[in-house]
Formats: C-alpha cells, sequence, structure tokens
C-alpha cells in the first residue's frame, strides 16, 4: 500500500457488516486497532469510552445518520478525524459534511487502497498539527521576558501598552542585552502575532547587498541576479520586520526605509513596479542614533520617524537580581537539549557568577550556560566548574574589581581596563583572528574592531 505506515486506534461506524469486516482486515494489517459500530448511537457510546485516532464514518444508517453523528462527535472532541463515506453522496452532501468539520469524504463502493491513503494522509496532518502545537510551545516558552528586576518589570509593562499598536519601536541597548527579544515579545503580545516576524541584522549585511535583502530584486538587476528575488520586507507583509544594528544601515537605504514608513511603498532592485507593504517595523541599535544623526552618518528625518515609541533594555550589570532566573532558565534549556540530568549550581559558584559583570550581557551568559552544562560531569556545578576569567572578576563588598591584585579606583575602569584584557586574551587565543574571536565572545565583528580601536590594542601581524 502507498503512504506512510501509522498505528492508532480508528472507530468504522458503518451499518453494512460487510463493509465493517473488509475494513478490519486492511486496517489491521496496516497496523491499526479497529474498533466498529453499526450505528451512530453505537458510535457516540464508543466515542465517550474509547480513546480514538481517527473514525470512518458512513453517512446512511439508522437510528442516526453520519451527519447528525458527524456533529455530536465533533461536540464530545473537537479535534477527532473524522472521514466520511457514502454511496449516495453528493457535492452538496461532501461541502456540508466538511463545514461541519469531516476531514475528507470517500464514496463507496470503497476502495481499500484509497482508504489506507486517506487514513495515512489525515494521521500524518494531524501529527504535523501536534509537532508544530508543540514546537510553538517549546518556542513561546523561549522567547518570554526573564527578569525579576525592577528595570525589567516596568520593560515588560511598557511592551504590553505598546505591543497592540501599529506604531514603529526604537529600541536602544549593549550587545547581547537582550533588544531581540524586546522586540519578539512585542511583536507576539500585539494582533500581528500569527503574522511573520522577520530580522535582519544591518551590520552583518555587505552595503552593496542590503538593498537587495531589505527590497528583493529583479531578474537580471546585477550580475548573478538569476531570478526574481523577494525581500525581508515582501516576507514580512502583515506582519513584523526587525531591524537589527539600523545605525549601521547605509544612507541611501535609510531614505528608501523613511518611503516605507511614511508611503509604506518601495521598488525591488531593479525594478519599476511599486509595492504596497503593510509592515510593523522595530529597529534596534547599540549606537547613540542622536550622535549619529550629528556625525552625518543617519537622517534625522528616519530618526525622528523611528522614535515615537523607544525602549532602552539595560545591561545584566544593572540588573543582578536577573542573573539567577537566566541561569535557571538556560540550565533548563541546555540540560534538555544535551540529554543531561538536570544540573544545580552551589551558591559559591552561582555568587561568582552575580558578582560578574558580564560585557557580553545575556547572550555572554547564555553561551557561558552552555559550556558549563556540556563540561561538568556530575549535578552540581561547583566553583571550579565556572571559567577563570569569571573568577578573576570577582567584586568585593569592600572596593572596586580586583584584576591582577589591583584596586581599581572606579568601576567603570576597571571595567574597562578588564575587558581590554579580556579582549587581547581571546585574541591571543584565536592567533589575532578577528571574526573567531568575536564569534567566541558573541560579540558583533564590528564592534570588536570599535573596541580594539578605542583600547589601542595593537593586532599582532
Amino acid at each position: 500500500m502507498p503512504g506512510v505506515i501509522m498505528s492508532g486506534t480508528i472507530l468504522v461506524v458503518d451499518d453494512e457488516e460487510s463493509i465493517r469486516t473488509s475494513l478490519a482486515g486492511i486496517l489491521e494489517d496496516e497496523g491499526f486497532k479497529p474498533l466498529f459500530a453499526a450505528d451512530g448511537v453505537d458510535a457516540l457510546a464508543l466515542a465517550k469510552r474509547e480513546v480514538l485516532d481517527l473514525v470512518l464514518l458512513d453517512i446512511w444508517m439508522p437510528r442516526m445518520d453520519g451527519l447528525e453523528t458527524l456533529q455530536k462527535l465533533k461536540e464530545l472532541h473537537p479535534e477527532l478525524i473524522v472521514i466520511m463515506m457514502s454511496g449516495h453522496g453528493t457535492i452538496e452532501t461532501a461541502v456540508k459534511a466538511t463545514k461541519m468539520g469531516a476531514y475528507d469524504f470517500i464514496e463507496k463502493p470503497l476502495s481499500l487502497e484509497k482508504v489506507i491513503v486517506a487514513v495515512n494522509n489525515a494521521l500524518g496532518m494531524n501529527r504535523l498539527r501536534e509537532e508544530n502545537a508543540s514546537l510553538r510551545g517549546m518556542v513561546l516558552k523561549n522567547r518570554k521576558m526573564i527578569g525579576i528586576s525592577p528595570p525589567m518589570r516596568k520593560l515588560q509593562e511598557q511592551i504590553k501598552l505598546v505591543a497592540p499598536a501599529t506604531a514603529p519601536v526604537l529600541i536602544s541597548g549593549e550587545n547581547g542585552a537582550g533588544k531581540e527579544l524586546v522586540a519578539r515579545a512585542i511583536h507576539f503580545a500585539g494582533s500581528r502575532r500569527d503574522e511573520p516576524f522577520v530580522e535582519l541584522n544591518c551590520a552583518a549585511i555587505p552595503e552593496e547587498l542590503i538593498d537587495s535583502e531589505l527590497f528583493g530584486h529583479e531578474r537580471g538587476a546585477f550580475a548573478g541576479a538569476v531570478a526574481q528575488k523577494k525581500g525581508k520586507f515582501d516576507l514580512a507583509d502583515g506582519g513584523t520586520i526587525f531591524l537589527d544594528e539600523i545605525g549601521d544601515m547605509p544612507l541611501k537605504t535609510q531614505a528608501k526605509v523613511l518611503r516605507i514608513l511614511q508611503e509604506r511603498k518601495f521598488e525591488r532592485v531593479g525594478g519599476a513596479r511599486t509595492i504596497e507593504v503593510d509592515v510593523r517595523i522595530i529597529a534596534a541599535t547599540t549606537k547613540v542614533l542622536e550622535e549619529e544623526v550629528r556625525a552625518g552618518n543617519f537622517r534625522e528625518d528616519l530618526y525622528y520617524r523611528l522614535n515615537i515609541v523607544t525602549f532602552t533594555v539595560p545591561p545584566l550589570r544593572e540588573r543582578k537580581e536577573d542573573i539567577p532566573p537566566f541561569i535557571e532558565h538556560f540550565l533548563e534549556e541546555f540540560c534538555r537539549q544535551e540529554g543531561r540530568e538536570r544540573k544545580v549550581m552551589e551558591p559559591e559558584a552561582l555568587e561568582l557568577m552575580e558578582n560578574y559583570d558580564w560585557p557580553g550581557n545575556v547572550r555572554e551568559l547564555k553561551n557561558i550556560i552552555e559550556r558549563i552544562v556540556i563540561m561538568t560531569p556530575g549535578r552540581t556545578v561547583t566553583v571550579s566548574h565556572i571559567p577563570e576569567y569569571i573568577a578573576a572578576g570577582e567584586l568585593h563588598r569592600g572596593g572596586g574589581l580586583r584584576h591582577d591584585g589591583v584596586e581599581k579606583s572606579s568601576l567603570r575602569g576597571a571595567r574597562e581596563e578588564f575587558e581590554k584584557d579580556f579582549i587581547i586574551q581571546k585574541l591571543e587565543e584565536n592567533d589575532w583572528n578577528i571574526s573567531k574571536t568575536a564569534e567566541a565572545i558573541a560579540l558583533e565583528r564590528s564592534n570588536l574592531h570599535r573596541k580594539i580601536k578605542s583600547y589601542g590594542i595593537d593586532l599582532k601581524k
């Protein structure tokens, strides 16, 4: 028989004994457990005491016909898959049954091969639906805002207020602080939650390709454009587009984004046709856009158009209360992902983690927890499992940051010196390869370049 072989309990409801007998043999051969009822009354009684995966239901039966039985089955179990069967079916009857919730309609005389194909298709589709629901639940769980600190509670309340609106949103904050998570929270708490959420990191796309990525291109628009391509704005139509690191977007592209905000229109690269689009724009930046405007790197009109609703995601060092719940969340996530037993962190190890300044913010913390889960053989995470550079950055109650035995005059100065030493150490570990180092410390390559320049680090040749 064609189709995917599955298993499950199938109820056959038909007043003809010969049909029940024929279906019993073929269903058992295919690995299903068949149950039988001669009419709708008996079928409902079975449905109340058995867990059914699918029902094959005849339309013309005594005592209670198939359409009435279908209605009552759906009242009992709304998600139950029902395939109708009839030797006197009409298009009108089939349409009515479909509107009432039937999955499919098979005409008699039955082709046993077609019955099995229909059953396997229906069960396969149902399993995909269940898997999608499960994955959606996992995604929603991983997307939840974590944090008990006052700044995070305030941010969560602001998200609830802003989510139902359609106005653009501008999110600022350091790398790894959780700007994308805020953008997703806004999208999925709003009326566009069932529509696409499309993201693009403006700093990661070369200037000559960013227009094609955002707006798409027509065939022959440039060398290598062998076919028409839809851009991110096309794909996000009806939903939300998240433009991360918008401060790195070229000026000519900024003008096109401004037009979309004002007119909801754009043209693909190499195209003349104007395309209308309904997209909510959420932008994020690590840069101070006011300074970029003054420097001539960012359009003033776009800045004011984006600056209607603004959020600032505080760095992790300013919300230390959030570190323990983040650790719990990531331990659970990575233990499940790696198939490990649930790990716990001893108080001394947790104290080291809480006292560290986390220059890479939540992203750095997440990477460290993943490493700890992989490298810790037992159930308990001890001080010995914490990376040495985190222990070296421990804060003491009576002074500043202890690093190389020197008391620093200010927290900021100590942080900067530690960050410089940390970057040099990681560059050395990665043979002074900037791309590898940026990946290792979860930092954008462009931001690592800026830090190297600002700290006056001499790159080895």
